[in-house]
C-alpha cells in the first residue's frame, strides 16, 4: 500500500495521471568493495555499485480488463549508486519501458527489453547460478548476441504441462549508438529470437536460439551477422540447486565461442552459497596470419548470500579465472586474475 501511494505522489507530482488497479514503486540499490588483481595489472580496491543487482528503480502496474484480460507496464531506469550517474545517457527508462496485454492467448508486449537470453522481465536463459551478476563470474564471458534493444515486439505462449514458447523481435539492432530504425527496413539492425521454456516438477530448462543482423552497428568489425544458442538446466533437490549451462555464440568472419558452466546453491547457516565452475573456449577467424587464433579460459567462483531482513541482504564473493592461448595475457578478470568482493543489496 505505502508503494502505492509513493507512486502515485510520484506520477501526480510530475503531472500525469493514472488509472490502474496496481501501481508500484520498486527498486534496488547495492554497494560494496571491490578488491581485484587482473594480470599485469596493479591491485585495485574499489568501491562497486551493482557488483551483482544493477542498481535500478521503477513503476510498474497492471489493470485488470476482465474475463482473463489484463493490461500492464515496466518503466525501469538503472543508475551508479557510488555516483547517481544514469545508465544510459538520454534515455529516461535505458534498462525497461514495456507495455504488454495477457490474456488466453498468451503475453504479447512492445518496447524496450532485454534479448531472450540476456536479462529483464522478458528472458527466459536459465542454468547458471550468478547470472549477468557478480563480476567475473557473470554470463558473459563472450558477450551475448543481444542485450537490452529498443522497439521490441516479444510474445509467449501461454503454459502447456509446464512449456511455453517464447518470440522475440526488434528492427532497431542491439547497438546503443545505432541510430534505432531511422533507416529503411532492409538497412535497420535486426534481431530475432526464439525459445522453449519448462518450468514443473522441480525442473527449470530453456533452449534460445537468437540471431542479430548488425547492418547499422557503428563499431567498425562488429556489423557482421551474429548468433547465439543457450541452454540451461535447473533441478531443485531441496536441500541443494544443481544447475548446468551451455552457450555457444559466432558472428560471421569473427569469434566462434563455446562456454560450458556447473554451478549450484543451497541453503547454509540462514543464508545461501552460490558456488560455480566456468569453461570457455573458441577459435577467432577474423585472426591475422600472425595472431594465435584460439583462446581459452576457465573460472571459478563461490558467493555466500545473507539476509538481514527481507529486503535486504549481505553479499561476498570471491572468483579466480586463468586464460590460455590467445587469452594467456588477456588483462581482464574474466579471463585472468580474481576479485574479492564485499557488499549490502536493499530492495524497496
Amino acid at each position: 500500500m505505502k508503494k502505492t501511494l509513493i507512486a502515485a505522489a510520484v506520477m501526480a507530482a510530475s503531472g500525469v495521471a493514472f488509472a490502474a488497479s496496481n501501481v508500484t514503486l520498486y527498486g534496488v540499490i547495492e554497494e560494496g568493495v571491490v578488491v581485484s588483481k587482473a594480470k599485469h595489472k596493479d591491485t585495485i580496491v574499489d568501491l562497486k555499485a551493482g557488483f551483482d543487482s544493477g542498481n535500478r528503480w521503477g513503476i510498474k502496474g497492471v489493470e485488470d480488463l476482465g474475463n482473463g484480460y489484463s493490461v500492464g507496464f515496466i518503466l525501469e531506469q538503472g543508475f551508479a549508486a557510488d555516483t547517481g550517474d544514469e545508465g544510459v545517457e538520454g534515455k529516461a527508462f535505458n534498462r525497461e519501458s514495456i507495455l504488454y496485454v495477457n490474456g488466453g492467448f498468451g503475453s504479447l508486449a512492445f518496447g524496450r527489453t532485454g534479448g531472450l537470453a540476456f536479462a529483464q522481465s522478458r528472458a527466459i536463459r536459465t542454468g547458471w547460478v550468478f547470472g549477468t551478476g557478480y563480476g567475473s563470474s557473470g554470463w558473459n564471458a563472450i558477450d551475448f548476441v543481444a542485450k537490452r534493444m529498443n522497439n521490441v515486439v516479444s510474445y509467449a505462449t501461454p503454459v502447456f504441462d509446464g512449456f511455453s514458447v517464447h518470440a522475440m523481435y526488434s528492427n532497431s539492432g542491439v547497438d546503443e549508438k545505432a541510430t534505432d530504425d531511422k533507416a529503411k527496413w532492409s538497412k535497420n539492425g535486426h534481431y530475432y529470437g526464439i525459445g522453449v521454456k519448462y518450468n514443473a516438477n522441480n525442473i527449470l530448462s530453456s533452449l534460445i536460439f537468437e540471431a542479430a543482423q548488425n547492418k547499422n552497428v557503428v563499431a567498425p568489425g562488429n556489423s557482421n551477422a551474429k548468433y547465439g544458442i543457450n541452454y540451461g538446466l535447473e533441478w531443485n533437490l531441496g536441500a541443494i540447486t544443481p544447475m548446468f549451462g551451455y552457450q555457444y555464440v559466432w558472428q560471421d568472419g569473427g569469434d566462434k565461442d563455446h562456454q560450458f558452466g556447473l554451478s549450484a546453491k543451497a541453503p547454509v547457516a540462514g543464508g545461501t552459497v552460490k558456488v560455480g565452475a566456468r569453461y570457455t573456449f573458441g577459435k577467432n577467424d577474423g585472426a591475422t596470419a600472425n595472431e594465435e587464433d584460439k583462446h581459452n579460459a576457465w573460472l571459478i567462483g563461490a558467493a555466500y548470500e545473507y539476509p538481514l531482513s527481507k529486503r535486504t541482504v549481505v553479499k561476498s564473493y570471491a572468483g579466480y579465472a586463468d586464460g590460455g592461448k590467445a587469452w594467456k595475457n588477456k588483462d581482464t578478470t574474466a579471463y585472468n586474475g580474481y576479485q574479492v568482493y564485499l557488499g549490502l543489496c536493499h530492495s524497496f
